[in-house]
């Protein structure tokens, strides 16, 4: 417990070292600071996956690692020069997953299928989720609200599962997932909904706080307060980042392992901290990107 108090106090300090970073510096510079994290999710959780998985062959992991490091650069890069972000990550990763398919003709034997099939899972689960994440961060309008909103409502989800599973499920013991993980209650999985729109509730006011400070407010044009906006997405968040922890649970079943790594003490490895992140990736693009 004690190791991992003080992985996830660094894991904060971190978060608002790089959200003062996206506020503080114009042009969209700043905003650099969490690419660089979300493209080390990237490349260390495929390392992580493909170590859990086994069955890939040398090539194969070199052609997938490569895909998950060049991924979230290669959006960034064009999405802030063009605007073309997800058009040149659909045609990189098309050319990624050709490449992978002539290991399974020039490589045949030692490439296999079914470790093509281990690897273009990889490349959506850790590359291209991990680049919706920076696309979250590049969002027209909202980027740095969208960002606290993912954090934080993921973070009190978390906590709040694991809160309220332990004070009561002793009194409530109704399993949520008992073959995936036998600790996780119902009850826990209730105490994770609220906690993640307490979050999200956190979320809102720390920018409508700060925004009045930087004279940044929010953009937003809609019957519906923006507070409640942020309780509704926050409440779909906090399902969502439960569902993201137990498919990663499901994955480490499968493999017969605890946790992904041992990156970070107390907490396991990266994909061990930010599954539901990159699960709720695509909500609160969906959000940010169309609705706020």
């Amino acid at each position: 417990m004690k190791k991992r108090i003080i992985t996830g106090a660094v894991y904060v300090v971190v978060f608002f070292a790089l959200v003062a970073l996206k506020w503080c510096v114009p042009g969209g510079w700043g905003s650099l600071g969490f690419d660089a994290l979300f493209c080390a999710v990237a490349v260390i959780g495929c390392l992580e996956f493909l170590k859990a998985m086994g069955g890939v062959s040398y090539l194969q992991k070199v052609i997938t690692v490569a895909f998950c490091a060049v991924a979230v650069p290669l959006y960034v890069a064009v999405q802030m020069a063009m605007g073309q972000g997800f058009l040149a990550l659909a045609c990189c990763a098309c050319i990624y997953a050709f490449a992978l398919a002539a290991l399974n003709v020039f490589h045949h034997g030692v490439s296999t299928v079914k470790g093509t099939a281990i690897c273009l899972f990889a490349m959506l689960y850790c590359g291209v989720l991990s680049t919706i994440l920076s696309a979250v961060n590049h969002v027209e309008n909202n980027s740095t609200a969208a960002i606290l909103l993912m954090f934080f409502t993921v973070m009190f989800a978390d906590s709040g599962a694991y809160i309220i599973g332990s004070l009561l499920s002793k009194k409530i013991p109704l399993k949520l997932a008992p073959r995936l993980s036998p600790n996780k209650t119902v009850i826990g999985g209730v105490g994770g909904i609220v906690g993640g729109m307490l979050g999200s509730i956190i979320a809102y006011y720390i920018y409508f706080g700060l925004g009045k400070v930087l004279d940044t407010p929010l953009v937003y044009d809609s019957v519906v307060p923006a507070v409640v906006a942020f309780l509704i997405i926050g409440f779909i968040l906090s399902i969502i980042a439960q569902i993201g922890d137990l498919f990663e649970s499901a994955i480490k079943r499968d493999c017969g392992i605890k946790d992904s790594g041992k990156l970070l003490p107390g907490h396991g490895g990266v994909l061990d901290r930010f599954d539901s992140m990159l699960f709720c990736s695509v909500i609160v693009l969906v959000a940010f990107g169309l609705i706020i």
